[in-house]
């Protein structure tokens, strides 16, 4: 792929592996599945995973070994954008194929390679995501959940809330503080713990639609072995913000979402053209394509050596603010037969938590000002 003055040029070898993807999803995908917040939708979604692994779509970037493809960023986007095309279902393996995956390949021992990824593939192994706590959200430097060195490992204490997937997930990912005496941003250990273990009480935490998406976690004396510490101990936030690099960046939010959004409101612009809302359908369409443009001029940075740095957080403003720009203009367009409309409703619902995860907006704006364009920062 070579991409110049906006203008995009793919290979034979990349075009014929966009044509493979779009084949196998037509003949494949099973369109929009129960919602993965209930149990019902979690084994259906497991399933599908199952059934992606069996293609070895689930995970195309990664080595053979693990059930990959050795695809290239480049064909990982290609897959992105045919698989939101074809309207593919949500993926509930995301935290771990698209988190704590490359962080496992990053930081991870071997044994830890061999123990956890080949599971991750095909949805034996869903993971959920254990970060904020009831006083460390954005500042996540501020947690209190502990972790105490004993014979042959840790045991961790504390609380930890919003954990996506943890209601219907088996294993769960984040940060304990295991040096107490030490600054905010060291003595923090990353670990890895399964959530039916002794002392670890899941409650999850009901959505709008009452589905339970997210789940508080409590840790009551949770033995994790050693084996079990994710990159070194005292390294956490190290490892964390590698984690944070890839949430915000390239791997949570490809622009295939955002591009398939912005046609089907198109077509429903098409089905019923609103003068007033002409403009707010036309800038839904440029910024998905902005998106997609700029994402693959950072395909092309991180293809010749470059990396994903503080401005992943550019990225994760305009993708939020774009999906819920977007889906308003939808249920504008919509009317009063918005509330009926299924899936515009939902993910409009969903488009709501966008400026708050992955660390809010006002934290990026920060992060922008300070990292990127080189701004003092507030109060000086």
């Amino acid at each position: 792929m070579t991409f110049e003055q906006g203008t995009l040029e793919f290979t034979e070898a990349e075009e014929a592996f966009r044509l493979e993807a779009r084949e196998w999803l037509a003949a494949h995908n099973p369109g929009r599945l129960p919602s993965m917040d209930t149990a019902e939708g979690a084994a259906a979604h497991r399933e599908w995973e199952r059934t992606l692994a069996s293609g070895r779509w689930s995970v195309v970037t990664w080595p053979e070994t693990y059930g990959g493809r050795d695809a290239s960023l480049t064909e990982w986007v290609i897959f992105e954008e045919e698989y939101y095309l074809a309207g593919a279902p949500t993926r509930i393996s995301q935290n771990g194929i698209s988190l704590l995956a490359p962080i496992l390949f990053g930081h991870g021992t071997e044994a830890q390679k061999e123990r956890y990824l080949r599971d991750m593939t095909d949805g034996s192994l869903v993971w959920a995501q254990a970060w904020s706590e009831p006083e460390a959200g954005s500042d996540l430097a501020s947690l209190r959940a502990s972790a105490t060195r004993v014979e042959g490992g840790w045991k961790l204490n504390g609380q930890k809330t919003w954990s996506s997937r943890a209601p219907f997930a088996d294993r769960g990912f984040g940060l304990f503080r295991s040096d107490p005496s030490a600054e905010r941003h060291r003595g923090l250990t990353y670990f890895l713990f399964p959530l039916d273990a002794d002392g670890v009480t899941v409650r999850p935490i009901d959505q709008l639609d009452g589905t339970p998406g997210f789940a508080e976690i409590f840790f009551d004396d949770v033995f994790v072995a050693d084996e079990d510490v994710l990159g070194g101990v005292g390294d956490g936030w190290k490892v964390a913000m590698s984690t944070a690099g890839n949430e915000r960046g390239l791997s949570l939010r490809s622009p295939g979402r955002f591009c398939a959004a912005a046609d089907r409101l198109l077509d429903l612009w098409a089905s019923d053209p609103q003068p007033h809302l002409r403009d707010q359908v036309v800038d839904a369409w440029i910024g998905a394509e902005a998106y997609r443009l700029y994402t693959w001029g950072t395909v092309t940075h991180v293809e010749a050596g470059g990396s994903v740095g503080a401005e992943g957080s550019i990225n994760k403003l305009w993708w939020s603010d774009l999906d819920l720009s977007l889906h308003e203009t939808a249920l504008s367009l919509l009317g009063a037969d918005a509330e009926l409309s299924g899936a515009w409703v939902d993910d409009y619902l969903f488009s709501l938590s966008g400026p708050i995860y992955a660390g809010t907006n006002q934290i990026q704006r920060n992060i922008v000002a300070e990292r990127v364009l080189g701004l003092p920062r507030g109060g000086r």
